[in-house]
């Protein structure tokens, strides 16, 4: 059975993408195979939280959604957002952290 939440994860995911896109943060050029596969958070020895985004993040739920598996029960990453970028790129964050309620509200 697929998660209730999928329908407003792809809209918000397409969002972001768009957001990124607007702030030149969206790469035409993805990492190497050797920088994705980083086991540290984040991927922050290898990739650039945009890269991370765009190059993990993004494709691991698209993938979920495709195969209709389950969603974390959490999710947190507006707060590496903030972190990494501070004052900057606001819209993205927003849709960052709307993305972290829609995955922890469950529903």
């Amino acid at each position: 059975m697929s998660d209730v939440r999928y329908p407003a994860l792809l809209r918000a995911l397409q969002e972001l993408k768009q957001q990124m896109q607007q702030q030149d943060l969206w790469s035409q050029v993805a990492p190497s195979e050797k920088a994705l596969a980083s086991t540290q958070p984040f991927c922050v020895d290898t990739l650039e939280f945009e890269q991370w985004l765009q190059f993990v993040m993004v494709p691991t739920f698209m993938r979920m959604m495709e195969q209709n598996l389950a969603l974390p029960n959490q999710c947190d990453i507006s707060p590496m957002a903030q972190h990494m970028w501070q004052q900057r790129y606001d819209t993205v964050q927003q849709q960052i952290k709307r993305i972290d309620t829609l995955i922890s509200s469950g529903s």
